[in-house]
């Protein structure tokens, strides 16, 4: 897979995917941490004397234009973090785009609005990915948390001109192959929210390395009262107690818990263990957040709402790494090819 520094980027046309499905309330952003990881992907693109042309999606706007969806406010906070004007293009696809994107100097931004306005987008149409690649001469994915798909956009594109990883995607596969690969053990996985079923092929792709397995109080009952075998090779701790419930961990399964991540050396994060978005349900994440930094293991954690928790609490930086990926991030864990990484390789 070729990267950055294989590529010439003066005076080039580059058409970078990046991954800006951030939460938006009310026009505003709640939490940026897609876009700003994606920044210094822009940075060194425009520093080179390219012409960086962003492609993003938002939300699920079904291949239809919906004014909800328009990535209006990311246009405004990208402006923002890189100090510059970006300009909106409104239709990506026509000659209006092209020859306004012809005008594009070195070092300037664009931002074409939502890709998945287009229905040729998720049905991955040829024809939509070709008018796509002629935008630009030299395709650069750093839309990790999109690589699962097989959207044009993704691996579309990469078949008529040259691509290569970002670098938010090199760091992306770099922190996870640490988890995936021979990692330093013990290695412990911890897995909060719900949906077993949705978690079960990483579950037992992961517990081949795992030496513990630790399950929020969601799974655990979901895995208990189903009777479902997730992970036969390594040991799973429960959840055996919690707050009103299931919506925080107990005081003993916080024990059991830290037990494990006090001896780790490598341990990997999914999905927050309660329901973070009220704050009288925050403890057990963030005493076990705490416990995981204080480790001194190689700590990776991932998902859109815990990547959201930790940013809350000044605590993301504090863990090696912390993926911009949810369902991609366990498709690769759990040994799938990525769609996204595959059309880079070809």
């Amino acid at each position: 897979m070729e990267t950055l520094k294989d590529f010439d980027f003066q005076g080039k046309r580059v058409l970078l995917r990046c991954d800006f499905n951030v939460p938006v309330e009310s026009g505003v952003i709640q939490d940026d941490f897609r876009i700003t990881s994606s920044i210094p992907t822009i940075q060194h693109i425009i520093g080179k004397g390219g012409k960086c042309i962003v492609l993003a999606h938002f939300g699920r706007p079904e291949g239809k234009t919906q004014e909800e969806f328009s990535l209006r406010p990311v246009v405004k906070r990208l402006e923002e973090l890189l100090g510059k004007k970006v300009a909106l293009i409104k239709e990506p696809i026509g000659q209006g785009a092209k020859e306004r994107l012809e005008q594009l100097a070195q070092g300037e931004v664009a931002l074409l609005e939502n890709i998945r306005f287009y229905p040729g987008e998720e049905e991955n149409d040829d024809h939509f990915a070709k008018l796509l690649a002629e935008l630009g001469d030299i395709y650069v994915n750093d839309a990790f948390g999109a690589c699962h798909r097989a959207h044009a956009s993704i691996v579309g594109i990469p078949k008529y001109i040259p691509g290569a990883a970002g670098l938010l995607l090199e760091k992306e596969i770099q922190a996870l192959e640490k988890v995936r690969t021979n990692p330093e053990k013990p290695l412990v996985v911890l897995v909060g929210g719900a949906k077993v079923n949705n978690k079960a092929s990483f579950l037992k792709a992961i517990s081949k390395n795992a030496d513990a397995i630790l399950l929020g109080d969601l799974l655990t009952i979901e895995v208990k009262e189903n009777g479902i075998d997730v992970v036969p090779e390594t040991e799973i701790v429960y959840a055996t107690d919690g707050v009103d419930g299931t919506f925080d961990l107990g005081p003993e399964t916080i024990k059991k818990f830290k037990e494990k991540i006090i001896n780790a050396k490598t341990i990997f994060w999914a999905g927050p263990l309660g329901k973070v978005e009220e704050e009288k349900y925050e403890k057990g994440s963030l005493v076990i957040a705490n416990a995981i930094i204080n480790s001194g293991a190689y700590a990776v954690a991932g998902g859109g709402d815990l990547a959201a928790f930790l940013g809350k609490h000044g605590l993301r930086e504090k863990f090696a790494h912390v993926s911009t990926g949810g369902g991609a991030m366990l498709a690769f864990l759990s040994g799938e090819e990525l769609p996204g990484l595959k059309a880079l390789d070809q």
